[in-house]
């Protein structure tokens, strides 16, 4: 086509204004605000314009405006989060949302959504009330705790704590403990943040009581223990116990806190997993103050967790940060559901709880449900793709139990005309995406967090993608 047909076709392209004039349009404004139909008819011809710049000779006829305008408005009105088949083999992965939430949390949260609720409301009495009083009773029951709070997460935990108990003052903290969390976020930015001012003791990989003692001084504020819970040191270890640090703090009335990151309420090897160090536990140490996660191993909304002595308590509440730092009341909602299902334990919880029950699906449940997924994979690609099981390894995900592995099984995907980046980007692109992951050059999809629904998604998204091979 030549430049004298190019601009011959630009001049023919309608104006906006002509086009928003033309009753399918007007039908359209009818529907969606006048604002939004013109900003997709502007996409559309924009579309259009570059289609004839790039050798397109053809314009669309009137009526084809319409329904284009439609689709795009269909696309900028589509919700932002979307549901996905994790098939990555990072149980608890952050991107794609983190823990999912028993029936009972998700149940609590839409009663909470849907009404008023006594979030702050002390129905006895009929006067204000405080929100962690919903919470409390059941940290309280759970963990053995004098008070808690609750704030949005774990690194607010800390903030807040940090700030209420050591600003200005200084915090000893072993070296081999100064973590770096998701995101680039470290423990030392976070100490910073609060006004604490950091004092490393010990080495990376030995830390003794007589590092914190010597490092004691007049302007200690706080003796700061971090659990290493995204990652591990492991061959010529040493650090003191809980137990010894608190021991410590009373004898030079210094207060102690430890981080527990993604902290555990029942003993994990019960169900085969490895063990972490219980809340419990370090309540009965003494420890003035333990911070943890209400989602990842406690497997509840994300929220960050501050259980310990009441007094330490009482002062965060107090403190001007804890209003940007507070959740709301689905949080509360969800939360509360969570605890309460601890208080039950018995054979079915991990029925009761998704993410558990996903960290301990058996390997022979993973394999039939691999053969039957094979199965209606194989009559869709044909010779276009080569499937096989495979044996592979997971992990839980989220800074939890960070060098341990989840044996498990995949799909292991390798097309024959296209690359298996290609083939991922086609999955990923489906109306469900599926997001697996790509390891020697082939496509795998781990099973371990995949059941009835997600195999569904996963085969109407092959049928889709065996269409364009």
């Amino acid at each position: 086509m030549t430049t004298g047909d190019t601009k011959n076709l630009l001049r023919q392209l309608p104006a906006i204004e002509n086009l928003l004039n033309t009753q399918e349009m007007l039908d359209l404004q009818a529907i969606y605000a006048r604002p939004l139909v013109t900003e997709a008819l502007r996409d559309v011809v924009a579309d259009i314009r570059n289609n004839i710049l790039n050798g397109s000779t053809q314009l669309p006829e009137h009526t084809e405006y319409a329904e284009r305008t439609r689709q795009k408005i269909a696309e900028k009105t589509a919700p932002r989060m979307r549901p996905v088949v994790n098939a990555t083999g990072t149980v608890t992965h952050t991107n794609l949302g983190r823990s999912l939430l028993s029936d009972a949390a998700y149940e609590a949260i839409q009663q909470a959504a849907q009404n008023y609720v006594n979030l702050e409301y002390d129905i006895a009495t009929g006067s204000r009330g405080h929100r962690d009083r919903i919470t409390e009773p059941l940290l309280q029951q759970l963990t053995g705790c004098e008070a808690s709070t609750v704030v949005n997460n774990n690194a607010a935990a800390v903030l807040l704590a940090l700030q209420t108990m050591a600003r200005g003052k200084e915090v000893i903290v072993s070296r081999g403990e100064l973590i770096e969390i998701g995101g680039a976020f470290r423990i030392p930015d976070v100490m910073a943040a609060s006004g604490a001012i950091l004092r490393e003791v010990g080495t990376t990989n030995r830390t003794h009581l007589r590092d914190y003692a010597d490092a004691i001084n007049e302007n200690t504020g706080l003796l700061l223990k971090v659990h290493p819970s995204n990652y591990k040191i492991l061959g010529f270890t040493s650090t003191p116990p809980m137990e010894e640090l608190t021991e410590l703090g009373a004898q030079h009335g210094i207060p102690t806190m430890e981080d527990l990151g993604s902290g555990a309420l029942i003993d994990m090897t019960t169900y085969g997993l490895p063990h972490e160090p219980l809340v419990g536990e370090r309540i009965a140490s003494s420890v003035d103050i333990v911070t943890f996660s209400g989602d990842k191993l406690l497997g509840g909304p994300q929220a960050g967790i501050i259980v310990g002595k009441a007094e330490w308590i009482e002062k965060m509440r107090k403190n001007p940060m804890m209003r940007a730092l507070r959740v709301d009341k689905l949080i509360i909602a969800g939360l509360s559901a969570t605890l309460q299902l601890y208080l039950t334990e018995d054979t079915t919880i991990t029925e009761r709880f998704p993410m558990l029950n996903r960290y301990t699906r058996s390997i022979e449940t993973l394999h039939t449900l691999a053969t039957k997924l094979k199965a209606q994979l194989e009559p869709l690609f044909g010779e276009k793709v080569s499937i096989q099981i495979s044996e592979t390894y997971g992990q839980i995900g989220s800074g939890a139990l960070p060098v341990e592995t989840l044996p498990s099984i995949a799909l292991v995907l390798e097309p024959a005309g296209v690359s298996a980046e290609m083939l991922a980007a086609q999955f990923r692109n489906a109306p469900i995406p599926v997001i697996g992951r790509i390891k020697d050059g082939l496509f795998w999809l781990d099973l371990r967090t995949v059941y009835e629904r997600e195999q569904m998604w996963i085969v109407e998204a092959a049928t889709q993608i065996a269409e364009t091979l």
